[in-house]
């Protein structure tokens, strides 16, 4: 028997704490009957459970990956514009879901799984778990807006999360910055450099954790070794 939020979550619905709203917000059935009550427990073999009336289930098997995402494609199964999604690249029997998303014209790393536990903790903010981007700015940036960066951008009166920001090279007419965050806000990276009034040309995430990008190439995907799935496990 297993805790119908933990169930949930391992079925990649949500976080726990999400399941459990969705739980009180009576969305969730088991054998047909809508649960509203917490800590309820469920036979994973026996039981059916349907969240708004999709039937969910645990995974045979768990896969985790690491996606090197090219630019042009977007995160989610199906888009209503008819864009391409990296799931026209991803060629897995199992239903993988990606751990936070990158936007269409972003690139670089994803992980992706079909193990809603494992996911929601690496996507939790409590686990601050680092992300790290290259990014290519036109013309020279200086030191005073890369200040600006570090302590929190002001934006719509509001200011954003602090990054670590450490300049690359300036080459070309173009400035190459690294950028370190620890939270996963929507288009975070790129609202913080229209926060200073640059435009980014070139936006690339290269590590997730201890997890580089490594040498994959444009939508190349391959297994998480074991070694990086246990650095990731243990939040580093």
């Amino acid at each position: 028997m297993i805790r119908l939020n933990k169930f949930m979550a391992g079925a990649g619905v949500a976080s726990r704490r999400k399941c459990d709203e969705l739980i009180k917000d009576g969305r969730v059935s088991v054998n047909g009957k809508t649960v509203t009550e917490l800590g309820v427990t469920v036979n994973e073999k026996k039981d059916k459970v349907t969240v708004e009336g999709k039937a969910i289930c645990l995974p045979s098997s768990f896969v985790y990956i690491k996606f090197n995402k090219p630019k042009g494609y977007t995160c989610t199964a199906s888009d209503e514009k008819g864009r391409k999604t990296i799931y026209d690249l991803i060629d897995s029997p199992e239903r993988l879901f990606s751990i936070g998303r990158l936007d269409y014209e972003t690139e670089g790393l994803l992980l992706l799984t079909n193990d809603g536990d494992f996911a929601n903790r690496i996507a939790h903010p409590r686990n601050a778990v680092e992300k790290e981007y290259r990014v290519s700015i036109e013309g020279e940036v200086k030191e005073s807006e890369l200040a600006v960066l570090r302590k929190g951008v002001v934006k719509d009166g509001e200011r954003m999360p602090s990054a670590h920001v450490k300049w690359l090279s300036f080459e070309n007419g173009i400035t190459k910055l690294s950028v370190v965050i620890d939270e996963g806000q929507n288009r975070q990276v790129r609202r913080m450099f229209e926060g200073i009034g640059r435009d980014i040309k070139l936006l690339k995430r290269v590590r997730i954790g201890s997890v580089k990008l490594g040498g994959l190439k444009r939508g190349e995907f391959r297994d998480l070794t074991e070694d990086e799935l246990n650095l990731l496990v243990r939040g580093k």
